[in-house]
């Protein structure tokens, strides 16, 4: 009996308006469902806790110069060590960037901004990109999803995410210490506390065995950085694809359909 194909991308919550690397893997899972059907599968790692994740670089209109804008967040703990589904958005933040964009894009998108809501990094993010249509069709699969947790295999090398200071930060485990990365050589070593499955996230190297053993996926699009780290051995069952050539990757996405 035929498997419906699973055809699934991976990718951070990667600026308010997505970098072109991830519209890059979108279109590509689309080709590969126009070709073959079945179903697709965005992974959002909405776990990561890196804030240059989620830079949006936009070239101004006029001189084409690039700006790099970011997130404000709620305190720099948070900005530094939550993950990008607990970060918290600055009161101010949404204003002051609509301000900034009639430099950068037109009015159409600046639209969509405005009426783009959300409390939390990982939301807006996504709510942005549903609203550009980029995602009609494709089912999200959050890693902060409990459940989602729950059902995932067990892994050696791992993060956890536990409350310090008042916030909820993204810890990686490493030798039963709990340990945030404060730069270079240094570290933070978080105090013991037990955790549950629902708490953990996996690490760049365990992420496509743990997102496998959810997903079930067939075919997996990655982008040229990916295939340098992927243990594609872990998972034999899946063919693996190369994103589509786009211009200015890491750039922001502007486009809307007519």
């Amino acid at each position: 009996m035929s498997v419906e194909p699973i055809i699934a991308f991976g990718q951070q919550p990667c600026g308010f308006f997505p970098r072109r690397f991830l519209v890059a893997k979108i279109h590509t899972a689309r080709r590969l469902q126009a070709q073959m059907g079945g179903r697709i599968v965005f992974f959002c790692h909405d776990s990561d806790h890196d804030p240059r994740e989620t830079r949006t670089i936009l070239r101004h209109r006029t001189t084409r110069e690039p700006a790099h804008l970011n997130f404000a967040v709620a305190g720099k703990l948070q900005r530094k060590f939550s993950p990008l589904y607990v970060k918290r958005i600055a009161p101010e933040w949404h204003e002051k960037t609509l301000l900034q964009l009639p430099n950068y894009v037109d009015g159409r998108l600046i639209g969509l901004f405005r009426e783009t809501s959300a409390e939390t990094v990982a939301d807006f993010c996504l709510e942005m990109y549903r609203r550009m249509g980029l995602l009609d069709g494709i089912h999200v699969a959050r890693s902060s999803d409990p459940a989602l947790r729950r059902s995932a295999v067990e892994v050696s090398d791992f993060f956890v995410d536990v409350p310090y200071e008042g916030e909820i930060v993204r810890a990686r485990v490493h030798d039963d210490e709990l340990r945030l990365h404060a730069g270079g050589d240094s570290f933070v070593v978080l105090p013991a506390t037990a955790f549950t499955k629902e708490q953990i996230s996996p690490t760049r190297d365990t992420r496509l065995r743990w997102m496998q053993s959810i997903l079930r996926c067939t075919h997996y699009v990655a982008g040229a950085g990916e295939q340098a780290y992927l243990r594609q051995e872990e998972a034999p069952e899946l063919t693996f694809v190369r994103r589509d050539q786009i211009d200015r990757s890491d750039e922001a996405y502007t486009e809307l359909p007519p």
